[in-house]
Formats: C-alpha cells, sequence, structure tokens
C-alpha cells in the first residue's frame, strides 16, 4: 500500500473564537498534485500554513512524512518547498542572486546552488533575465522565480497558495506548464486555488472547502459527474424580463435550476433539447450557450454561492 506523505484526521485551527478550519481529514499521496478549492475565507491558506509547519493544529491530528509537525517542524521544512500567496523575493537583488542567497538558508554548498540554479532558471525560462533586477520584473517573472526559488533545495512536497492570482492568461498557462513538468518528474504538489481552469488543469485529486469544513472529495471528473449534470444551459435575457423568463423556465425539464443577477442556468443531460423547450414556451433569450459541467457548477451545488463571491 501507498504510504500517504501527508494524513490529517480531524485536524482544526481556530483563532480565538473563530474556527478556520473545522475538523478535517485528507490524505495525500507521493507524486500526485492535490488541491484545496474554494472561496477566500474557506480554510484553504490556514490548513496550507499547518502543513508548511509555520502555524500549529489546535487539534486533531496530522503527520506529514510521517512525523510530527510541532516536534520535528525543522526536518519537514527542508523537504518541502513553498510558493506562497505573495511573492517575498528580495527586490534589490538579482534574479540569479535571489537563487544564490536562497539556497544558503538550507546550509547547501556554494557549488551546488550555482549548480541547481543554472538549472531552475533554465526550468522557468529566466536564464536569460538573470543579472537583471527582480523589482521591474513583470508579475508572471516573479512568480516563476518564486517558484524557482521554492526547488532550490529539490524539495519532495511543493506547496504553492493561490500560484497564479493576478496574472494575465499567457503567464498562467505558463505557470501551468511548469508545474505539470514538476509532477512528471516526481514532485508531490499541494495547492490552493479558487480558479476552477486551474484545478481541473493541475489536480489529480482535491477537496472542495467551504467555511472550514470539506464539503466534497475526488478527481476534477468524479466531482462533475456525481454533483452536477453532462451539460449546462447558460440563458441571457434582456433585464427587463429577466425575472419573469427565470419564472417561466421553472417548466423545462432540468436537475436543478441557478437563477442569477444576469443570467439563467439550467442544469441537464441534453442542453441542446432544453434550450428547444425554452423556445417552445416563446421564450427569446439574447443569447444562449450550451455547454458541458465545470467544477464551478460543482461549487454552487454544494454550497450555493460562487466562487469568486
Amino acid at each position: 500500500m501507498t504510504t500517504a506523505l501527508i494524513r490529517a484526521r480531524g485536524l482544526t485551527k481556530r483563532f480565538g473564537g473563530f474556527t478556520a478550519v473545522d475538523g478535517v481529514d485528507f490524505e495525500l499521496n507521493r507524486g500526485e498534485a492535490f488541491g484545496f478549492l474554494g472561496p477566500n475565507g474557506a480554510g484553504k491558506s490556514s490548513t496550507m500554513r499547518m502543513i508548511g509547519c509555520v502555524s500549529p493544529p489546535t487539534a486533531g491530528e496530522l503527520t506529514i512524512f510521517g512525523l510530527d509537525p510541532v516536534a520535528d517542524g525543522p526536518a519537514i521544512r527542508a523537504r518541502l518547498g513553498v510558493v506562497p500567496q505573495e511573492d517575498s523575493l528580495d527586490v534589490e537583488l538579482t534574479v540569479r542572486e535571489n537563487l544564490l542567497v536562497y539556497g544558503r538558508y538550507f546550509g547547501l554548498p556554494r557549488p551546488v546552488i550555482r549548480e541547481r540554479s543554472d538549472r531552475l532558471l533554465e526550468f522557468v525560462q529566466l536564464a536569460d533575465r538573470q543579472d537583471d533586477r527582480v523589482e521591474p520584473l513583470s508579475g508572471g517573472l516573479k512568480r516563476r522565480l518564486t517558484i524557482a526559488r521554492s526547488l532550490i533545495n529539490e524539495p519532495e512536497i511543493l506547496l504553492l497558495d493561490e500560484p497564479t492570482t493576478g496574472l494575465d492568461p499567457q503567464a498562467r498557462h505558463v505557470v501551468w506548464d511548469r508545474l505539470f513538468r514538476l509532477k512528471q518528474q516526481g514532485v508531490t504538489l499541494v495547492l490552493t486555488t479558487h480558479y476552477m481552469d486551474e484545478a481541473e488543469q493541475l489536480c489529480d485529486r482535491l477537496v472542495v472547502m467551504d467555511a472550514g469544513r470539506i464539503a466534497a472529495e475526488g478527481s476534477p471528473r468524479d466531482l462533475i459527474e456525481r454533483y452536477s449534470t453532462p451539460e449546462v444551459l447558460e440563458l441571457r435575457f434582456d433585464p427587463a424580463v429577466h425575472e419573469n423568463a427565470a419564472e417561466k423556465l421553472a417548466a423545462v425539464p432540468a436537475q436543478r435550476r441557478e437563477v442569477l443577477a444576469d443570467r439563467v442556468l439550467l442544469y441537464v443531460a441534453d442542453g441542446d433539447a432544453a434550450l428547444a423547450a425554452v423556445r417552445g414556451l416563446g421564450l427569446d433569450p439574447l443569447t444562449s450557450l450550451v455547454r458541458r459541467s465545470t467544477l464551478e457548477d460543482v461549487f454552487l451545488r454544494l454550497t450555493g454561492r460562487r466562487l469568486e463571491d
């Protein structure tokens, strides 16, 4: 049997009277990409800080590499790489100097740091910028440098807290590519995100968190099949008739219906058939879209609100 790299049972984190993480259970196995999905305040970052051995659990059990993060924090941290939500680079130093300095924190010999720095800069496609100061770099370049820095100690587990927040689509896809390559190389990834496409792209397995608890667990495809329908029909109406149209849509057969401020979602097995039924009622939407269900639809089902709230 595969021994879990990270194992949590009843893991809890309280700040005074506020419970940020409320008795969660999960296991993470070697070589997989595991995600914590949820809106801001769901407990994702608090969970990551406990895994990163920088915030002790209030209650429950947590083991990492079979070790106790409270008693064995330094030994665990030596085997972790961390990409924090906010970049903490030394902006007055050059790209390469950031790696050289960070490697010394792990007590690595200078020749080893230099060799790894060369390799990592090539890996994140920053070799041609290695002598540039960090401060004027774009957000995407800084994010790639932060990932390179987190790998200087050749970690067994890489923790990524909202790895692409604030990046433009092109930069996000570059980061995704680098993370996918790391997984292919055997690095175990643990990430938090509120981007649905990111979770579907990167995660082998994930948990959906809400209000400090785990609402569901599984692969992206398993969660979609379990909690949503094969297709979704999105309808937009003139604002003047939106509410009236939404009421009439109750006559269209659907597993469920979500009425949002700007559109109505019908969860169905056959989107084209549902659209024909809508038009059969005499309704004429401004736009209609038949699409496959996504993880965002799963979250709507589980929590009743949108992830970007």
